[in-house]
């Protein structure tokens, strides 16, 4: 997950702080951002579990997943102005008690419609932390060397890649223990946020028109796309609820183009480079996230591995990805951001085709060997990308179209588990739809791919 939008904070470089240590600030951040990517990908493995406890089909689970995803996307585009009205300090404490009751509510669950409830609950507390916690950091450090420091132990402070295998642990207790390690953790960080100075407020505007909008249009599309998968693409919810995807499409375009401060100035699409890293990150992130759904599925129904086995499996994938970041660095440096971008999205692709192609046979060893190269592709592809996107627009602008670019990657990665969970759950059986996902996520990655080959660098000065 890269960096979200941050609220602006009024300090002045250079001068001296009085007030608490920012070491404070730091680790309350950390651990907020560490919950939040956590629980984008530690349920996956769990999901056979939920199901056999709480009951359901198909779409139930894609909605335990995208529960959380959707709200998260859809409120990121707003939450830096939220933050700023608000303060940092305490958005991110009203954020994370959200989180954190919301997290309780998961745990101790009935039935599966209490739990999807309950994590979209958990994505709009996400959505609000997110850009908050890197704020307070901003706020905590008037050094911009340490704050560098202090922002980069951030960027790489979240769990997502431990998550299959966090999940599967804690599943060998029970699935509930997944949400319920989020309670001391995120009461450690509050109790570490009484320590942090109060931040400062901004009367900026808020976009309620704009923020409607964007919610109705992806919840409705994300609805539709999960309900086809049972219905058909004629069955009558579906045409409703695409029907309303488009009317609120429709009115989010005209909010932005007509309002006087729209949260997502359509201007911004006019940068090639804009596009391209949005699509970029929507690919990535619908191929890695739906990948890890679809063989937490197989793993478990067709191979009959327990979820602490199944989270072994991403194991080679998630280890080795820790230690390309460098790499990528590198390889930007020296050949410009292109080079690792498009090696990323091939290497994506490749993975990918490959897993689609081998036989029902393949021992499960075999199978996590060829997800690396699928792994490897988020930090060698989507820290230049996050560059290249800031690079390319006005400072002013640089929150906004981060917004634009993480939401787009959350929602490549809700619609990703809407289609492949729909053909999952087809008529030709789990291992068809599993190949028939696998191909699709190679396709968007070799597009990606191309498309990057377009992408024009901001000059070095």
């Amino acid at each position: 997950m890269s960096a979200p939008p941050a609220a602006s904070s009024p300090t002045v470089e250079g001068a001296p702080r009085r007030g608490p240590a920012p070491v404070f600030a730091l680790s309350a951040a950390l651990l907020g951002f560490f919950v939040i990517t956590l629980d984008a990908s530690v349920v996956n493995v769990a999901l056979p579990d939920i199901r056999s406890d709480l009951g359901g089909d198909m779409s139930g689970l894609q909605w335990v997943m995208d529960g959380y995803t959707l709200m998260f996307a859809a409120l990121l585009l707003s939450a830096g102005s939220l933050s700023d009205r608000a303060g940092a300090r305490r958005a991110f404490g009203i954020g994370l008690a959200v989180f954190v009751a919301s997290s309780t509510a998961c745990g101790l669950a009935p039935d599966l419609v209490t739990l999807v409830i309950a994590r979209m609950v958990q994505g709009l507390g996400a959505a609000t932390m997110t850009p908050s916690s890197l704020a307070l950091i901003r706020e905590a450090y008037d050094d911009p060397v340490k704050r560098g420091r202090a922002i980069a132990l951030w960027t790489i402070g979240g769990a997502a890649a431990a998550g299959p295998v966090a999940g599967g642990s804690l599943a060998l207790v029970s699935w509930r223990m997944i949400f319920f390690i989020n309670l001391p953790v995120g009461l450690v960080a509050l109790l570490l946020l009484l320590r942090v100075a109060h931040s400062p407020r901004r009367d900026v505007p808020f976009d309620w028109i704009g923020q409607i909008a964007a919610v109705l249009a992806m919840g409705a599309l994300t609805f539709g796309v999960i309900e086809a998968g049972a219905e058909g693409l004629g069955g009558p919810r579906v045409l409703v609820s695409l029907a309303i995807t488009v009317l609120a499409l429709v009115v989010f375009v005209a909010a932005q183009a007509r309002g006087k401060q729209p949260m997502v100035p359509l201007d911004l699409f006019r940068s090639r480079t804009v596009v391209i890293a949005s699509g970029t990150g929507f690919a990535f992130i619908g191929g890695f996230q739906g990948m890890v759904f679809v063989y937490s599925l197989y793993c478990q129904q067709q191979r009959g591995l327990s979820s602490f086995a199944t989270g072994l499996a991403f194991v080679p994938m998630t280890v080795l990805s820790a230690f390309v970041s460098v790499l990528a660095a590198r390889l930007a440096e020296r050949f410009g951001p292109r080079v690792p971008i498009v090696g990323g999205m091939l290497l994506m692709g490749t993975g990918t085709t490959t897993l689609a192609f081998l036989p029902a046979s393949t021992p499960v060893w075999a199978l996590s060997l060829v997800m690396i190269p699928v792994g490897i592709c988020g930090p060698l592809a989507m820290a230049p990308t996050t560059a290249v996107l800031l690079e390319s627009v006005p400072a002013h602008r640089a929150g906004v179209a981060s917004g634009v670019f993480n939401t787009s990657r959350q929602l490549g990665g809700a619609l990703a588990i809407a289609v492949f969970g729909a053909l999952l759950a087809g008529r030709d059986g789990m291992l068809h739809g599993l190949r028939e996902s696998l191909a699709i996520t190679a396709v968007m990655a070799f597009v990606s791919a191309a498309a990057n080959l377009f992408l024009r660098p901001a000059p070095q000065p």
